[in-house]
């Protein structure tokens, strides 16, 4: 027993991440930057809506506001209010529940305005889809 223990305690047998290419990083902040400043006038704010998801794009979207990822360097940051976003990111199909709230957030974002469904369960339903559950994707439901 003693020996399965110590086999399962070794460690993974994985290559370590390619080092980032630092010029590379920073001609895309400078693209995205450019992008938004041309589109918007300044950076972009996105106000991030679950609309009914299991979590798992959530944990993705936080760690982009990581020390590692710093999404902030790229001029996009993430705000609490959605009066304050040019960007409603939406994840999970939009669930019975949440559908007003999704509607009453975007009513309340100012034009110019863009939506984003993130992941297969916001743009398709995923296993979600056809649920008792859902009213639909964020794009079926306005």
């Amino acid at each position: 027993m003693l020996k399965y223990l110590m086999k399962g305690l070794a460690p993974p047998l994985t290559e370590a991440a390619p080092a980032p290419d630092e010029a590379m990083l920073a001609e895309l902040a400078m693209r995205v930057n450019g992008v938004a400043r041309r589109q918007l006038g300044r950076s972009l704010s996105i106000r991030q809506v679950d609309a009914g998801s299991c979590n798992g794009c959530e944990l993705e979207i936080r760690a982009l506001a990581n020390a590692f990822y710093d999404l902030e360097r790229f001029g996009l940051r993430f705000v609490a209010s959605p009066r304050h976003a040019d960007v409603l990111l939406v994840t999970g199909p939009v669930t019975k529940n949440m559908k007003e709230a999704l509607e009453r957030t975007y009513n309340a974002t100012p034009e110019p305005k863009w939506v984003i469904a993130l992941g297969d369960c916001a743009a398709t339903g995923g296993i979600f889809a056809g649920s008792y559950a859902c009213v639909g994707t964020p794009s079926t439901c306005h």
